[in-house]
């Protein structure tokens, strides 16, 4: 994925300052963990690109190049602690990105880019597992499902790439994994994570003409992602 080495240092970086910055060991929110129920929110980044099955033995020769800019998040958290280590966390947002699809295969410049914008009311249902906690630090693992609305979607549009329109399906399921870890601050708890996401269903449209250069040939098209989230809990 392009990016996603810069979104693992800039995680490695806030951590390692957030580290720095708590030295003294003084003891934050001492409380904060035993709550049954807490709220926040988070700002972050992703770059999401898309993976790409073609089917066999087609006559096109397919290829399709994903090109991908970085695109943003935000939402709100609902965590619920079902054990010392074991969170169960509900994360409802908005992402937004862009992508630009270029069939290679197809000679005309007209007719082989198609771009993609897209923005999704992401909700996920996530699990997050955390080590106990050492000082104002507590590493955790997370892995869940979610459920993506496509408010961008053309999927009930009777054009298709004929009349230059890429359609995308409207709902998608994907799963992700990912990690992360609480600082205890004084005010609050501060978690920076990075994940992965990928698509569980094919969000492809395809064209009415079973013959269509554009998606005859693809068998599988699903989003799959790098997001680097900042949480405020």
């Amino acid at each position: 994925m392009k990016k996603g080495t810069f979104f693992l240092l800039t995680i490695l970086i806030l951590t390692s300052s957030v580290v720095f910055a708590q030295r003294d060991r003084v003891e934050y929110l001492p409380n904060f963990d035993k709550r049954f129920l807490h709220y926040g929110f988070y700002l972050g980044l992703n770059q999401n690109d898309f993976k790409v099955d073609y089917k066999k033995s087609n006559y096109l020769n397919p290829n399709v190049v994903v090109e991908a800019t970085t695109g943003f998040n935000v939402g709100l958290i609902a965590d619920f602690r079902l054990h010392k280590n074991i969170n169960l966390r509900f994360e409802p947002g908005l992402i937004s990105n862009t992508k630009t699809l270029a069939f290679t295969h197809i000679n005309t410049q007209k007719d082989s880019i198609r771009e993609v914008g897209s923005t999704y009311l992401h909700i996920p249902l996530v699990l997050k597992f955390s080590t106990d906690r050492m000082d104002n630090i507590r590493p955790y693992v997370l892995a869940g499902i979610s459920f993506d609305y496509n408010f961008s979607s053309n999927q009930k549009n009777s054009n298709d790439n004929a009349s230059g329109e890429f359609r995308m399906k409207t709902s998608n399921f994907m799963y992700e994994v990912g990690l992360g870890v609480d600082f205890y601050l004084y005010f609050f708890k501060f978690s920076p994570s990075i994940r992965g996401v990928f698509a569980l269903n094919n969000e492809l449209k395809y064209d009415s003409d079973t013959n269509s250069q554009w998606t005859s040939p693809i068998n599988f098209l699903g989003t799959r992602g790098i997001f680097l989230n900042f949480a405020f809990e």
